[in-house]
């Protein structure tokens, strides 16, 4: 297993990624992602900031870091941070705890990067999600409703956001 960035040749497989979340989503809770605009991820994968999980050669996980996120963290977001987002496992790999080895890798990259914390956010009401965060060592931070969606992707708009954080 190694994680590396993701290249322009990967753009297509995200988005099937994407699209099979979704539809797990759908499964399993009563929100779920509104379609992502391919120019972002674009960008994310240019600036170096959408990376893969690649085991037995295929892409097993991808998923997407942000170095501010202060439409979602507002003040916090002056502290060092390495924000993780959109991390979707393949089908075919789930259960292998790609969760946990991001956590490594992001404690590892946040420590080269001087970031002092690594921070993700979930739906407000997402129980099994926010329990599952914290079975991985994130310490929940509380429920905030941002403010300034339009700068944010479509599904951020009216909701509530579970937020969590692990101190580097």
């Amino acid at each position: 297993m190694t994680i590396k960035n993701s290249t322009p040749k990967d753009i297509d497989l995200i988005f099937a990624l994407y699209d099979a979340a979704v539809a797990y989503q759908k499964t399993k809770f009563n929100k779920h992602w509104q379609p992502f605009d391919r120019d972002m991820v674009t960008a994310e994968i240019a600036e170096g900031r959408q990376w893969k999980i690649v085991e037995d050669g295929q892409v097993a996980c991808v998923f997407a870091v942000a170095y501010n996120d202060p439409f979602i963290w507002g003040e916090k977001d002056r502290e060092p941070s390495i924000y993780l987002h959109r991390i979707v496992t393949h089908p075919d790999f789930k259960g292998r705890n790609y969760v946990q080895e991001i956590i490594k890798w992001a404690h590892q990259h946040g420590k080269e990067t001087g970031k002092q914390y690594i921070r993700l956010d979930t739906w407000g009401d997402n129980e099994e999600l926010i329990a599952y965060y914290q079975q991985c060592g994130f310490r929940f931070l509380g429920v905030i409703t941002p403010t300034q969606t339009d700068q944010l992707p479509k599904h951020y708009s009216a909701i509530s956001l579970s937020l969590f954080e692990i101190k580097i």
